[in-house]
């Protein structure tokens, strides 16, 4: 590895290396930054290497050892990544990709925001792990932030986004055995909806959607009944039984499909746990925090749940999980019903101040907002009248691409062109989460590499 770890360090050296490599491309830079990537080496499909990236020994390198090394959980791209920066990621051979995955919709501030590394510098210098055996102040001030900002009156810590979810299943179960201490028969069961992912934890893996996801684990946890996504009648119907702890779904689904809830589907939810006692659980893990041009994206609809559950996006690229509970569901939770070694530490949770400050603004969230709806249209007027595309959807920065043939073949061809997107839903929607600080101008540029590339799905077709 030392040898690899070499060569990636000898590929770029320094930001004038970087500024060389792209001299004569249709790339300038200004101040250092790069301000158009269009045609940067990257070769369009179709072209002299038949749409195939070419790799020097150090990304070939990388590639092999991680064939050795890791357990193969991941069918990973081809490119071995260098650096980022703003909405812009390096590969190990000088290649500039527009960054439209922003990490699976974590990195909101994209890559090396000056007020992110600060904070990540300063706590580094002052304190990064004490565990939560003590307390410690920026764990503090976030949780003093997220309540602040939304319906909650306490959070909890935790690592990742399927955390989040598995607290929230302990917490609701708890809940029911809390409120009914002498019933014999508690609400212990779930509802979660078609289309749905809520991570790969056993728990919360039972709420996933996806058969393929489950079964190889089986038996995963039992008592989850799964509804279709805005069904009102059978929802309502299964939640009046009496068996439900609570009720778990996304306001706007990612993995599944970039599908958005209704006004009337949310409401109907809220007003059926209200009358059967059951709680209704927001996962805003991908859509939450100012990707929908809102904080939360459930104030879109003006209805709000007894537990959120937050990630991706919290810390800007560190991993940290949230659960935002009413004082109602807290009451139930007592020492001991659950922790985490590592979650809400100091360091993780002093970025997460910076970032959760940044993003909450009302301008920055407006101009999330203006340049979904920009993008949206953009997509709408250049790639509409494709055969293939049948329908753009998602709100403010989240975007799906609906397409009637598998998508792998357009996320293939426009990362060959420099773009990076990702799929979702059944595999053939095309999924966009940029980093939230993305330009008008990034937009335009990802939305004419789509439609260059597009062409590329006819061939699938044909097949």
């Amino acid at each position: 590895m030392a040898s690899i770890q070499f060569l990636l360090n000898n590929t770029l050296s320094s930001a004038s290396d970087l500024r060389h490599s792209f001299s004569g491309l249709n790339g300038s830079f200004n101040g250092g930054r790069a301000i158009a990537c269009v045609k940067t080496g990257v070769q369009a499909p179709g072209s002299g290497n038949s749409g195939k990236l070419g790799f020097s020994g150090a990304s070939k390198e990388v590639m092999e050892a991680e064939g050795r090394v890791m357990v193969g959980t991941y069918a990973r791209a081809p490119v071995v990544i260098s650096h980022g920066e703003g909405c812009k990621l390096y590969d190990a051979e000088g290649r500039e990709y527009l960054d439209m995955t922003a990490g699976i919709a974590v990195n909101a501030l994209g890559h090396g925001d000056p007020d992110w590394l600060k904070a990540v510098v300063e706590q580094a210098n002052t304190l990064t792990h004490v565990s939560n055996m003590f307390y410690s102040i920026p764990q503090v001030e976030l949780a003093e932030r997220l309540v602040s900002c939304s319906f909650a009156d306490r959070v909890f810590f935790s690592n990742s986004g399927t955390e989040a979810n598995e607290a929230a299943i302990k917490f609701a179960r708890k809940f029911q055995r809390f409120l009914h201490p002498d019933q014999k028969q508690l609400a212990t069961e779930f509802i979660s909806f078609s289309n749905s992912f809520h991570g790969r934890t056993m728990g919360s893996l039972a709420l996933t959607s996806k058969e393929h996801y489950r079964s190889p684990f089986e038996p995963v946890m039992p008592g989850v009944t799964f509804l279709e996504y805005g069904n009102i009648h059978a929802a309502r119907e299964l939640i009046q039984s009496g068996k439900i702890a609570a009720v778990f779904v996304e306001p706007i689904q990612g993995e599944g499909g970039i599908y958005s809830a209704t006004k009337e589907f949310l409401q109907s939810l809220r007003s059926a746990c209200d009358d059967a006692g059951s709680l209704l659980v927001f996962d805003e893990v991908q859509c939450g925090l100012g990707r929908t041009g809102y904080l939360w994206a459930h104030e879109s609809y003006g209805i709000f749940p007894d537990i959120m559950t937050l990630a991706k996006p919290l810390a800007g690229g560190l991993p940290i999980g949230a659960v935002l509970v009413t004082e109602r569901v807290a009451s139930a939770i007592k020492y001991g019903d659950h922790g985490s070694t590592f979650a809400g530490g100091p360091l993780v949770c002093k970025v997460a101040v910076a970032v959760l400050d940044k993003i909450s603004k009302p301008t920055f969230l407006d101009s999330v907002s203006k340049k979904g709806q920009y993008f949206k249209e953009l997509l709408m007027q250049k790639l509409g009248g494709n055969p293939h595309v049948r329908e753009v959807r998602g709100l403010g920065l989240i975007v799906g691409i609906e397409l009637d043939v598998p998508a792998s073949p357009l996320v293939d061809a426009c990362r060959n062109s420099g773009l990076l997107i990702l799929t979702a839903g059944k595999g053939n929607v095309i999924r966009i989460v940029p980093p939230l600080i993305i330009s008008e101008e990034e937009l335009e540029l990802a939305a004419e590499i789509l439609l260059k590339c597009l062409p590329v799905l006819d061939k699938t077709k044909s097949k």
